[in-house]
């Protein structure tokens, strides 16, 4: 155990790690993430409570994703009958992240006139949240589902790993637009810990997790999106008595994958006559990627028969 902070290194962005508590039976993650998020959110023109939502779920997708031991994707998804329609986060296991809502600008403007931010709770109503695990075209597709909890995606994940895997857990999850020398721009972070289940070697762990909880507990959201603070200072300041390592960081990337091929393929998929119905008055077809909002313009010549 030191007395003294860890020396100051450059501030780590855009990555997610595991960390470990000396000595405790419990494990956690911490995910930062700076121009990745920013990218995602910039890429529409989303109301601020709605970019936050969608920023929760891209950090919530990172911070568990990235503990998969397989190749694959992990979606995070929550669907409901409020102003937000749908929001989704999608992480592959080589650390690339993309994420997308949808909406009703209008119901989320009336949502959002009291003096607080709306939460998952209020923006997405009665729904539900969904956890997909992706283990590529050899396996099926694994799903939790769980009813939205609470005014934050991290209770919801709280609830999900309680009902779904049985494992204590508690989520952090902040996201805001910081402005710093080089202008404004989103940041998101998050943080997890979940309790080891004791045994004969190890006996109650209880004690410590109340410990780690309370302890967890004062980490405060401007924290976990200050640009100035790193990864390693951050867990310090939590966990400094006991001593705690970071360890596996990943980096993470805003990457959609999306492509001109991909498009061309699912045109193809269309009747002629639904074709037909897309061409613009300039003769082409235009396609926008939910996800990322490029265009992609395709000749109705080059989709299928044409």
């Amino acid at each position: 155990m030191t007395d003294h902070a860890p020396a100051a290194a450059p501030t780590a962005d855009n990555i997610a790690a595991a960390f470990q508590i000396e000595g405790w039976p419990v494990r956690g993650r911490l995910v930062r993430l700076g121009s990745t998020i920013d990218a995602i959110l910039s890429a529409h023109a989303y109301p601020e409570p709605v970019a936050a939502l969608l920023g929760e779920a891209c950090a919530l997708a990172a911070l568990i994703g990235s503990s998969l031991k397989f190749d694959g994707r992990l979606i995070v998804q929550a669907q409901g009958d409020g102003p937000v329609r749908y929001v989704v986060a999608d992480y592959d296991t080589q650390g690339h992240l993309r994420g997308y809502c949808r909406f009703d600008e209008a119901e989320v403007a009336a949502a959002s006139q009291g003096f607080s931010r709306p939460g998952a709770k209020t923006l997405l109503g009665d729904g539900v949240f969904v956890m997909t695990l992706d283990r590529g075209p050899d396996f099926e597709r694994t799903q939790g589902i769980t009813p939205i909890e609470g005014e934050s995606l991290s209770l919801a994940a709280e609830h999900y790993f309680q009902q779904s895997e049985q494992i204590p857990t508690k989520v952090r999850l902040a996201v805001g637009a910081v402005t710093t020398d080089a202008g404004t721009a989103w940041r998101a972070g998050g943080a997890l810990i979940q309790l080891i289940a004791g045994d004969d070697a190890r006996g109650s762990t209880e004690e410590a997790w109340d410990r780690s909880r309370a302890l967890f507990q004062t980490l405060g959201d401007d924290e976990l999106i200050d640009p100035t603070v790193s990864p390693e200072t951050l867990l310090f300041r939590l966990f400094h008595e006991d001593g705690v390592r970071l360890e596996d960081a990943r980096t993470l990337q805003a990457v959609c994958r999306c492509s001109k091929d991909r498009i061309g393929t699912v045109l193809a998929s269309f009747a002629p006559e639904e074709r037909a119905e897309m061409v613009e008055p300039d003769g082409k077809i235009r396609v926008t990627c939910e996800y990322c909002a490029t265009v992609y313009e395709l000749e109705p010549e080059d989709v299928g028969e044409g």
